[in-house]
């Protein structure tokens, strides 16, 4: 890709970028949200086209981006060969879509059934269906847009696997990634993009990861902003939410649960161990089919209750289940505190604009315009988006369903400390993230999940080591 230009109402994504893949290694795009990896990406692949610039290409590519675009209203076997199935004389061949699906699962060591549907897995599996698919187009380019960011360490080994005996075949391999530990570890050489604009690239080798993130975020290292460190315990014991007995069948065992007034609460767990499940129910998003989850005296039985008593959330699948794509980054802001209001208020566009502007401005959303189509944002903007939204609404507990997943270190840091400083303002945050270091640097107490169970709720003092974490995760105990 040489000289590539690409504008979203006259802002600049894209100026003037070089981009190279080699056969037969792993290359990690790399940035800031906003710096334009994803707009680059959608460009190779024609979901775009290219205002300017040159793109030359030996083969087929084939992408599996962030969010997880599959069907889940069809099976796992549809969904793998979607646009490709085995047909005589016009009519799909279902014996042999099945066989080749159990063929290709069983090549990727994914527990799934071929008649099964999609719905019926986990978001980690799904990610594991997408590349599956992608991978057995036997493109001469595969783009992986944040592969990693559902899937558990065991997980994450599967997929390096399968990129390893790829890049043995001679596959040119686009790898995106926030996890740098990871880029180190399966990558070859990497570009760096900031605001639209080719940094430059390299070896893995040449850069060490503190020199990457300054070129990442264009300022030394040194400078970077830490999140500070957090109190150990908080003074507020007088509980905001208190859920006595909640469950739901299949879901997550009936469990206590209690947060308080200027507390964060880390929610702590293996995928699958029921973090979001348990969120959702807090929220009123699932019904429950044991105990109850209140505000003072009053039982929160539905999400118009829950919002009327100032609670918010955030879920895990920003994409689907929090914003609407097709309208813009100011609708986007403004529907939670329209709806609270009723739709026969409309808050009048001038207050619109001013409260709009004013989140844009204190969550750094790129590219700060807010009448642009949030679908066009970058994942980590998206998520800023999202927050925005209920911190309008000025909530007594904030419930955040990963956060930072995708979103890279520079967003991440600044989620994390808008969440301390939530807390510290007195709000009552419930905070759940698969980077367990994430939780124990953020969180006040942390509630240990395991096999849809509550199995420990324990206060980070000095004693809440990440191996003490880790055990607890472990054992149950």
């Amino acid at each position: 890709m040489t000289g590539v230009d690409k504008a979203f109402l006259g802002v600049k994504a894209l100026d003037r970028v070089d981009f190279r893949v080699l056969p037969g290694q792993v290359h990690a795009l790399l940035g800031e949200n906003g710096a334009g990896k994803s707009t680059l990406i959608k460009v190779l692949t024609g979901v775009y086209s290219a205002d300017a610039g040159e793109i030359r290409l030996r083969g087929d590519v084939s992408t599996v981006y962030q969010e997880v675009n599959l069907c889940t209203n069809l099976s796992v076997a549809e969904n793998l060969f979607l646009g490709r199935e085995p047909r005589r004389y016009g009519r799909i061949r279902w014996r042999e879509l099945r066989r080749r699906a159990a063929e290709l699962l069983e090549r990727f060591e994914l527990d799934a059934r071929p008649t099964a549907l999609l719905s019926d897995y986990s978001l980690a599996v799904q990610q594991m269906i997408a590349i599956a698919r992608a991978v057995d187009i036997s493109a001469s380019v595969l783009v992986l847009d944040e592969p990693t960011s559902s899937l558990d360490r065991d997980e994450v080994q599967q997929l390096y696997g399968v990129m390893r005996r790829l890049k043995a075949e001679g596959t040119a391999i686009v790898f995106v990634s926030h996890f740098l530990d990871q880029v180190y570890e399966i990558a070859d050489r990497m570009t760096v993009l900031r605001n639209g604009k080719r940094v430059g690239e390299w070896a893995v080798s040449e850069l060490s990861q503190v020199e990457l993130v300054s070129r990442m975020l264009g300022r030394e290292a040194a400078t970077l902003e830490a999140l500070e460190e957090r109190p150990k315990v908080a003074l507020e014991r007088t509980p905001v939410l208190r859920a006595q007995g909640l469950g739901k069948t299949g879901a997550i065992e009936p469990f206590d649960l209690e947060l308080r007034k200027g507390e964060v609460v880390g929610f702590a767990g293996l995928l699958g161990s029921g973090r979001t499940e348990a969120a959702r129910l807090l929220f009123a998003a699932d019904r429950a089919d044991h105990g109850s989850v209140s505000i003072g005296a009053d039982t929160l039985r539905s999400v118009r209750a829950a919002t009327a008593h100032g609670v918010a959330f955030c879920p895990e699948n920003r994409r689907t289940e929090g914003l609407v794509e097709e309208l813009t980054v100011r609708e986007n802001i403004i529907l939670a505190l329209q709806a609270a209001r009723g739709w026969t208020r409309p808050i009048p566009r001038r207050r619109q604009d001013e409260l709009v502007q004013r989140w844009i401005s204190a969550l750094d959303i790129r590219p700060a315009n807010p009448e642009q189509q949030v679908g066009t944002l970058s994942g980590g903007n998206q998520q800023k988006v999202l927050l925005a939204r209920w911190l309008l609404t000025e909530p007594r507990v904030l419930i955040v369903d990963e956060p930072t997943r995708g979103v890279d270190v520079g967003a991440k840091a600044q989620i994390q400390k808008l969440l301390a400083s939530l807390a510290d303002g007195g709000m009552a945050v419930l905070f759940v993230s698969a980077e367990l270091e994430e939780v124990l640097r953020l969180s006040h107490r942390v509630a240990v999940l395991r096999e849809r169970r509550l199995v420990a709720d324990l206060d980070n003092d000095d004693e809440l080591t990440l191996d003490r974490l880790v055990g607890t995760i472990a054992s149950g105990v």
